[in-house]
């Protein structure tokens, strides 16, 4: 299932629904953020090719199974460069793989290092076209089964959630008005305020 979340945006599901879907996101530029389960990888190249888009790069926000599960069948498929963050290791990464960290610029974004999920974890940031790709910094509120907004992924999944929690502030730095999650649904307005009042409640 493909949709366009913001102008320019591809959300491709690659399975599931709601609170539990697997996704990826392709933007215009023909960059892609994540890759999926190896298991679905045939959704994944399904939906960039309904997008009608070639993929150029590939940036990977962290090495966990369901973000870079795809990552060889698109380098088969499509032969992009491929930006992994610092200290990720991901076996599946070609050898000429770029490593980024936080402040690069990779292809539209802005790379901020967001650490407690995992320590090597980055968000990407586009507040001039007014979004952010959240990674597991942060998932929908739904998938705690409250109602929007956001939330920290739960703690089972999380190496340090006190760390995970400091990393959201320097998420108030920045103003998007869609917030881009992996997990749960994403918040397509007043993103930015919606963190603030998440990580300095009144």
């Amino acid at each position: 299932m493909v949709s366009e979340p913001t102008d320019g945006v591809f959300d491709i599901t690659c399975t599931g629904s709601g609170a539990g879907r697997i996704r990826a996101y392709l933007t215009a530029d023909g960059t892609l953020v994540d890759t999926g389960l190896p298991d679905t990888t045939d959704a994944l190249l399904d939906g960039i090719a309904e997008t009608g888009v070639e993929v150029e790069r590939v940036v990977v926000t962290h090495a966990d199974g369901d973000h870079v599960g795809g990552l060889a069948a698109v380098v088969e498929a499509h032969d992009p460069e491929v930006y992994l963050p610092e200290g990720a290791a991901v076996e599946a990464a070609p050898d000429d793989a770029t490593r980024y960290g936080d402040g690069d610029t990779v292809g539209p974004f802005e790379a901020l290092h967001m650490p407690g999920h995992r320590d090597h974890q980055h968000a990407l940031l586009a507040p001039d076209d007014g979004y952010a790709v959240l990674a597991d910094a942060l998932s929908g509120a739904d998938q705690r089964g409250l109602s929007g907004g956001f939330h920290l992924p739960p703690g089972k999944f999380t190496d340090d959630l006190n760390e995970a929690e400091r990393s959201l502030e320097r998420l108030l730095d920045y103003e998007f008005d869609v917030g881009l999650v992996f997990h749960g649904s994403n918040v397509l307005t007043d993103a930015s305020a919606k963190i603030e009042r998440y990580v300095l409640p009144p």
